[in-house]
């Protein structure tokens, strides 16, 4: 993935935030909204595209526009940066490719094993049930 081709295609927007900072927070712009159009990319092919949109569909709103955003600190440019790792991480998750589960088969020793512990219990059961009718 090229990062910087697609840093290119990203929209950044600061915004008042709450939190840490006091009279602070209150009168700068710290919060930092990134925002990015998943199929205007040039980065990504058609495929990718589509992985993207379904493995984030909660995350893109009906504009097709994934928004992340972060105010963890009292630094525009510390959130910018936050946001940005945030950013290359949700996208390389959601690339993954799942490797799909072999199943697996069961010896043929386990098998017997658990059917004969069942009959054990069910002859264990059975013996029971006859002592009591005298």
């Amino acid at each position: 993935m090229n990062t910087e081709k697609l840093f290119k295609e990203v929209t950044y927007k600061a915004v008042l935030s709450g939190g840490p900072g006091g009279q602070h927070a209150n009168k700068t712009s710290t919060k930092v909204i990134l925002q990015w159009k998943v199929h205007d990319s040039a980065v990504f092919n058609d495929e990718q595209k589509e992985r993207l949109q379904t493995k984030l569909k909660t995350r893109i709103n009906k504009e097709g526009v994934l928004q992340l955003s972060s105010s963890a600190t009292r630094s525009q440019h510390a959130n910018k940066m936050l946001v940005n790792q945030e950013f290359v991480t949700v996208l390389e998750e959601a690339l993954k490719k799942v490797k799909r589960r072999k199943k697996t088969k069961l010896p043929k020793a386990v098998k017997l094993k658990r059917l004969e512990q069942k009959k054990r219990h069910a002859e264990k059961k059975a013996s029971r049930k006859n002592s009591r009718l005298f």
